[in-house]
């Protein structure tokens, strides 16, 4: 079993920052792709970045040079820098992970974290 639990999710004005961080824990033999994705009331989940276990990084159109995604494979961790944040920004964002363990290879998700911008 493979578990993923975010952190850092609150509120934030318009124009503000916030960073997640993702952990990812269990019986992990190695982690492909991490990536995060977000879903907005009403709307279907979405991709917002996906880094490789090399470092490629891949951003959705909407907020390419606003978000950063980075990785410590030293620790299991995914993180997600997110400055300029908007309005339309606001969602659940969760972190997914591409997981290889004992057992076999697996896509896991965590939870999910509440980023809201708002004034």
């Amino acid at each position: 079993q493979v578990q993923l639990v975010e952190s850092g999710g609150g509120l934030v004005q318009p124009g503000g920052s916030l960073r997640l961080s993702c952990r990812a824990s269990g019986n992990i033999r190695m982690i492909y792709d991490m990536g995060w994705y977000r879903q907005a009331p009403g709307k279907q989940r979405e991709l917002v970045a996906t880094i490789t276990n090399v470092g490629n990084t891949n951003y959705a159109d909407p907020v390419k040079g606003r978000f950063a995604t980075f990785r410590d494979n030293t620790q299991n961790t995914v993180d997600l820098q997110m400055n300029s944040l908007k309005p339309e920004d606001t969602a659940v964002y969760y972190c997914s992970a591409d997981v290889r363990t004992l057992t076999g290879r697996y896509d896991s998700w965590g939870q999910g974290t509440q980023v809201t911008a708002s004034s």
